[in-house]
Formats: C-alpha cells, structure tokens, sequence
C-alpha cells in the first residue's frame, strides 16, 4: 500500500528536476517542456475564454468542458512524469503533477493524505490548494459561486491521476475560495467509489455534452412548431407587381406536391413564403418544419435528418425522431441547402427518391411522406460545377424555382411592411410608437436594403424601444447600419478624422450632426469613428465605449460588423 500521513502535510521532492525539463527558445518561438511544446498565457485570457463558454453553453455544460481541457492537459503530464522520475516512489513519482501545477503558475499544492497501490486499483488523496487562478479569474469576473468553480483544475487532477492509475480516478473540490471558503480542498479517488459515479462520468465525454445540446435544440423547435401557426397567405405584406407575380407563382405550386426551390438574396423571407406555400396547399393541418442546414453541426446532421436510436453512440440515451418523421404528411423547408456536405446530400437525394431512410444505429428503413420546400441565396449551378453540390439532387429539388426579389426592387411595400412590424414591436414590447418620420421615409426609399426585408424589421424593433410612446421614429434611433445619401469620399473621410481626434463628447456631437446632415456613407463614417475610439483607447473596449456614450456590448457589437473586435 502507499504512503499515508495523517499527522503532518507530506514535503514534495526537490523541484530542480523539473526546471531542468523547462526550456525556451526565443529563435523559433518555442517553450519546451521534455519534448512537449507549452506556452505562457495570461490568467485574463483564460478568465475571457471561461467567461465566453459560461455566456454560450451554461455553468454545466462549461464546466464539462472546462474538466476535459484540464483532462488532456493532466494526461500528457503523467507520460512525462513517468519519464521524469522512473526510479521514485510512486508518492515522489506523483508529485510531478502537483509541483508541474505550482510550476506552471496555477495553483499551489500541500498534500494532506496520499494512498496509492496501482496494481489493486485503489487510490485516495487529499490535497489544499492555495493562490488557485481560476478561483481568482471567477471572483473577479463573476463574483461568489454558489458551488466550487476550479474545473480545470480539478480535470487536470483527475486526468493526471486516471493516467498514472489506469483506472478512472475523478478529484472534487470539497472547499473552495471560490466559493467563499478560506481555502480550496480536493480530493480524489476512483471514479467507480463516488455515489453519483454515473454523472460524474458524464464529465469524461463530449459526445453527451453535444447529444444533451442538440436534444434541447429539437425538443425547443418541437415546441415552436406546435405553438407557432403557418403563415397564412393575408400576412404577405406587398402590393408591388413583382410580389403580385410571386404570390400567383406560389398558388400554382401549391396545388401540386413539387418540390420547390426558393430563391432570393438573405433577409428576403424565404421561409415566410415557404410557410405560406405550404399554408395554401392540401397539406395545410399536417406539420411545416423548417431545418436551417448552415446550423447543423456536420457531425450531427444525419441525426437531426432522419433520427437517431438509443445507443446509436454515446450520449444517445433515448431514441430521437428526425425532422423527416416529425414533417411525415405535411413540409419539411431546408433552408441553404447550399451548406449540406456531399454526403448528406446523398442521403437527402435517397429519402426524395424512394421516400425512405434509416435512423443513425438502426436496421429498420422508414418510409416517409413529406412535400420538400428547399431554399438557398448561392449559386448551386455554380456549386455544381465546382463538385459542391449533387447534378443529380439539383435536379431533383430545382423543378419548381420561385425567386423572390429584394427589397430595393420592391421599394413600394416599404410603408406597409413598417406598419406590420411597429404592430408587432408596439405589441411585444407594450409601446404605442406611431410610425416614422418623413425624413426617415425617404432615406428608406434612396437605400439599396442590403439586408433586405429582415434589415428594415431590425431597424423598426430598434426604432419602437428607442422612441416614446405617441411619437414617431426619427432618424438617429435607426441610423446604425443605415446610410444616408452618398457624397464625395474626401467629406466622410474628414469626418472620420473629426471625430477620431476629438474627446468623447466631441465625438457624439460629430456624430450626431453626421446623422442630421445626412452626409456620407454611414458605414463608412461608423467604422472610421469606432477605429478612432479604439486607437485612442490603446485598444480597450470598454474605454472605447465609454468615449463614445455607450455601453461595452453595445460597441463590441457594433465593431464586430467590422471585424475590429
């Protein structure tokens, strides 16, 4: 058995070894550990990185994979440790690990308890970590947690362990600053001795993390599609001949079951016409459900299609219909179908022709009854030369193509499509906006409405939060984005330069005036003021933001669109 001490914390072996191990070559850019490339990070970094996963997946979900980078990291840390020292005792063996973390700059470790005997399996240790940087990272970006925040560290732990054990070995975090503890505290041992072993497992694999993802995704787009009514035909907004001409188009395809291709420019409305398509035809009471194909993860797009049973691999705990079973009767609308990859393609071209599929992990075919409405704004002729997309499924899905045209062809639908969305932003957001200015009109009728319909629904939404009730939207509420009438270059240059070289009152009086004068491509104007706020700000966003009388989302938004943050 190994070592134990209970009386008094156990002193790590002499460090020198390891410093040794550390080396780094300016000349090529490189920090070796052994023969292990590393690298220096900034704690704020990794603090942004954590923040980020918190923002986009949720505290599990980020914790999950918070655990598997400091796995990785752990593992490839124990192969060395074995090299390091393959004459110690498997205590000074294993304190690679804790002494590489303190060397390293992440946290520093005193043992309390040690047992390891690697040929029974059985392991427990007990440690106390202090100046934990993760702990510090989550209090300064987030505050007090209600449970234990240093997953990376305690993944590291755990994979350094597993690998040393060759057994799963899974560390907690007993206490925690983090937390609002004097210290942080682990322990660890066998994944098979925990009481909630089966969920604690789930921190080793990024397929549930992903399948329990996804599952959500289907099960909220279930529900939309149950409590979302189709379009009816009387909610297209237009009087303009070209949208008369679509919506005769649409009525004769709608008598059939062909499959049609709609096509138009991003922001047109495809899938709002689709759902009218469908809305006028003899499949009106069964299902319409709508697959935007640019959104499915490429490793998941078989599964979402056409289903996937239990077991199929790991995560799948229960067997899940596709979006072909749930449009069984009634439309299934792929949206840029453009994106699907070679090989999905050929299972789509399969369920057009025979009208059957297997779910991913099973031997049962399926037949299916569903009328295809497809859309895309690429070029699929040209997809097809270029061997991206299938001769024969574009055949198969282009037999009745319906264009939709753009807002700038269509400039006459303009007051009524603004009447449709201030009803529907007044509604949702408990205002009673009255409509927008003359001024505000015109600049719509000169744009060219590169956005096209869902650019105009952003620009009122915007307009209804920003106005007061009883008012009229003007001009500076839905200026981001919108430009106002083209003058010679050299006048929105200066501009720019205006406002770059000004204080930050300076600069939201230059750019209010912009707006009033209505001078200049504002796109143009915009990113010139944005640069010059962030030059002077060296670089910081917040500074940047506060300079230009907004908030640091706000102006991290807005630079985005020009690829400054």
């Amino acid at each position: 058995m190994g070592s134990q001490i209970p009386e008094e914390f156990h002193q790590f072996p002499d460090i020198s070894d390891l410093r040794s191990s550390v080396r780094f070559d300016a000349g090529t850019g490189c920090i070796w550990l052994e023969q292990q490339r590393v690298m220096l990070l900034h704690t704020t970094a990794f603090g942004s990185l954590r923040d980020e996963l918190f923002r986009s997946l949720g505290t599990e979900n980020a914790k999950g994979v918070l655990f598997r980078m400091g796995l990785k990291s752990g593992e490839a840390d124990a192969h060395f440790a074995r090299r390091l020292r393959p004459q110690a005792s498997d205590e000074d063996a294993f304190a690679v690990g804790p002494q590489l973390h303190a060397l390293e700059g992440i946290v520093h470790v005193t043992q309390v308890q040690f047992e390891m005997d690697i040929a029974s399996g059985h392991y427990f240790a007990e440690y106390i970590w202090q100046n934990s940087f993760e702990a510090e990272q989550h209090l300064a970006s987030q505050g007090l947690s209600k449970t234990p925040v240093c997953w990376h560290q305690i993944g590291y732990a755990s994979g350094y362990t597993s690998e040393l054990m060759k057994v799963p070995v899974v560390f907690k975090e007993v206490e925690c600053i983090g937390k609002g503890d004097d210290q942080c505290r682990i322990i660890g041992k066998p994944l098979k001795e925990w009481e909630e072993a089966e969920e604690l497992k789930k921190l080793f694999s990024q397929d549930s993390m992903a399948e329990e993802l996804y599952s959500l995704q289907s099960e909220v787009q279930n529900l939309r599609e149950i409590i979302s009514p189709v379009i009816p035909p009387e909610s297209i907004v237009g009087q303009s001949p070209s949208i008369t001409e679509v919506l005769i188009i649409i009525e004769k395809a709608a008598k059939t079951d062909v499959n049609v291709l709609m096509l138009g420019e991003t922001g047109v409305g495809k899938e709002t016409f689709a759902g009218v398509l469908h809305k006028m035809g003899p499949r009106r009471d069964d299902p319409f459900i709508t697959v935007n194909c640019a959104a499915l993860p490429e490793g998941l797009v078989e599964a979402e299609l056409f289903g996937v049973e239990k077991g199929a691999y790991t995560g799948a705990e229960v067997s899940r219909a596709g979006r072909f079973e749930r449009a069984h009767g009634g439309t299934l609308f792929l949206d840029e179908i453009g994106e699907l990859s070679l090989d999905a393609q050929s299972k789509l071209l399969r369920v057009l022709q025979h009208g059957e599929f297997d779910r991913v992990g099973d031997t049962r075919t399926r037949k299916v009854d569903v009328r295809l409405i497809a859309a895309t704004n690429a070029n699929l002729e040209e997809l097809v030369q270029l061997g991206k997309f299938r001769v024969d499924l574009y055949y198969r899905i282009n037999i009745f193509p319906i264009v939709i045209p753009p807002l700038r062809e269509r400039l006459e639908d303009i007051p009524g499509l603004i009447r449709k969305f201030l009803d529907r932003f007044n509604s949702r957001y408990g205002r009673n906006v009255s409509g927008v200015t003359d001024k505000i009109m015109s600049r719509f009728r000169a744009y060219q409405w590169p956005g096209n319909v869902r650019e105009l629904e952003n620009l009122i939404e915007r307009g209804v939060i920003l106005t007061e009730d009883s008012e009229l939207i003007e001009t500076d509420s839905v200026c981001m984005g919108m430009p106002t009438e083209d003058v010679d270059a050299s006048r929105v240059t200066r501009a720019g330069e205006l406002v770059s070289s000004a204080g930050g009152g300076a600069k939201k009086n230059a750019f209010q005036l912009f707006i009033e004068q209505g001078v200049g491509s504002f796109d143009h104007f915009e990113k010139n003021l944005l640069e010059g706020a962030l030059q002077e700000a060296e670089g910081n966003v917040n500074k940047a933001a506060r300079s230009l009388g907004m908030s640091a989302p706000q102006c991290r938004y807005r630079m985005k669109k020009f690829n400054l943050a």
